[in-house]
């Protein structure tokens, strides 16, 4: 046993004085493995990866921004309408003062919005009352729609005016009838309005981008409520 370490003893001796006379070190030579480069391949795939991760970040920083943009443009939209119906609301109520306080009478501009609703069925009944439901999209019994009063359509109306009726709404009956029952027409479906995109992505090219807008489009009656109502699925 004693030959067998003395032998390896030996052996080790001559193994360093020759890794010596070669200028070769155990910590150089553990140097020089560690600062081994990796291969090609290794590296472009490091590389490749960084610059997903790089565009990924850049993406998501640029939803977020043009999110941003985007509830600070319909919350500065909201308030201005918001704005826009006081001050209606406090004209008309000035105005009926003064027409009080001259003794004379306030009357109140016609009314340009009405909400149509059918109410009868048309069963046997003549095909131009069939047509005319049909344009006015009152395909189904107690179906309701907002349409633009002018010359036209009031003709319309009295022509189907055992099947219907009308009225116009407030302010709140629209907020209403669109926050609480509200249903967009996208390619046929019937799909809530639950997110300002369902609006963007359909009136997005009428600087409709919003419920608030829709609302106020239809309120309005303005440039593009044809676009607007004919997106709204019947109520």
């Amino acid at each position: 046993y004693q030959r067998r370490v003395h032998g390896r003893h030996v052996l080790f001796q001559l193994l360093s004085s020759a890794m010596s006379s070669f200028g070769v070190s155990k910590s150089n030579n553990t140097d020089k493995v560690g600062t081994k480069p990796p291969p090609e391949t290794v590296l472009k795939h490091r590389k490749g990866i960084a610059e997903l991760r790089a565009k990924k970040l850049a993406h998501l920083k640029n939803v977020k921004r043009h999110h941003k943009k985007k509830r600070e443009e319909i919350l500065k939209k909201a308030e201005q309408y918001v704005k826009e119906y006081r001050d209606r609301q406090k004209s008309v109520v000035r105005l009926k003062r003064v027409a009080k306080h001259i003794g004379s009478i306030y009357v109140d501009a016609e009314p340009k919005l009405a909400f149509v609703v059918r109410i009868r069925g048309i069963r046997q009944g003549h095909p131009k009352v069939r047509t005319i439901l049909k344009l006015l999209r009152l395909h189904q019994l107690h179906s309701g729609v907002f349409v633009k009063l002018n010359q036209s359509t009031m003709i319309l109306l009295k022509q189907v005016e055992p099947f219907i009726t009308y009225g116009y709404p407030s302010l709140k009956s629209v907020q209403e009838l669109i926050y609480k029952r509200g249903f967009g027409n996208i390619k046929g479906q019937r799909v809530p309005l639950q997110d300002n995109k369902v609006v963007e992505e359909r009136l997005g090219q009428f600087n409709i981008i919003c419920v608030e807008d829709l609302v106020h489009e239809i309120f309005t009656v303005g440039e593009h409520f044809r676009e607007a109502n004919h997106f709204l699925w019947p109520f």
